[in-house]
């Protein structure tokens, strides 16, 4: 299995999510210049950056975050990857945006103070088809016939991964796209897509993380196959243990207890 980790390591890219979320987990640098590229500043400066952070709103729906970042102004912004056109939806980026929102303001805090928040989806296609390397999407105000920025401070932006212009944006989207570190465009980049395809102790953190992968879709797989069985009623806990090697006796119980609670 080590082989076949080594191999798909390889073809790993930042247009990659759990790639990207390693090479930008404590790299300042980079998602500094991936926010300054994408909103066209250049005064963004990177407080705290968290990769792959689960975050709920108050009914315990949540969902993770591939990179959470706060600026020095506490500002907030959520960059995610997103490679099938399907998961880039409207009610999606609704979704991590009210979820950024929940989690800014704090009981007591007024809500005109509530900083300005960004949801980024940096997508392989272009998913709203206009050819365009980056879609601003903004509320408006409707007078008339005039419209007006409503500037509730809330923002969402869709880049097109498929754009390749011979500018910033366009260097960028390719370093997204790009297998080989030496390849790259952008040195804050590369070097930590170099460390993990190429450094033996970063190629080492890679394989494990993989490796975890794996136990988690295996270990998830099982828990959908034992509540099936519980459901059905056809066996004993003890008969499914022995069936699904992966769980537990007291995990079973644990699996049993929680459906008994939702029927």
């Amino acid at each position: 299995m080590h082989q076949q980790d080594l191999e798909r390591l390889k073809s790993l890219r930042y247009m990659d999510d759990d790639f990207m979320a390693v090479c930008l987990a404590d790299n300042f640098e980079g998602v500094e210049l991936i926010l300054r590229i994408v909103l066209g500043r250049e005064d963004i400066k990177i407080k705290s950056v968290r990769a792959q952070e689960a975050m709920r709103n108050l009914q315990g729906r949540s969902a993770i975050l591939d990179i959470h970042a706060v600026d020095s102004t506490n500002k907030e912004f959520d960059v995610e990857i997103q490679r099938k056109d399907s998961g880039a939806g409207a009610k999606r980026a609704r979704h991590n945006s009210s979820l950024l929102d929940a989690h800014i303001l704090k009981p007591g805090d007024d809500t005109e103070a509530i900083p300005d928040s960004y949801v980024i989806f940096i997508t392989e296609n272009d998913v709203m088809k206009g050819n365009q390397p980056v879609y601003p999407v903004e509320r408006y105000i409707t007078i008339g016939e005039n419209k007006i920025l409503f500037g509730d401070g809330s923002h969402i932006l869709y880049v097109n991964g498929k754009y390749k212009g011979n500018d910033e944006i366009g260097r960028l989207m390719h370093d997204f796209s790009c297998t080989d570190p030496d390849d790259l465009n952008y040195e804050a980049l590369a070097k930590k897509a170099r460390y993990f395809k190429q450094n033996e102790k970063g190629v080492a953190v890679m394989c494990k993380i993989m490796e975890d992968m794996r136990n988690e879709v295996a270990l998830n797989t099982a828990r959908e196959t034992a509540e099936r069985m519980i459901k059905k009623g056809k066996m004993s806990l003890d008969e499914i243990a022995e069936y699904i090697p992966l769980l537990s006796l007291d995990e079973l119980r644990e699996i049993e207890m929680k459906l008994m609670q939702l029927a």
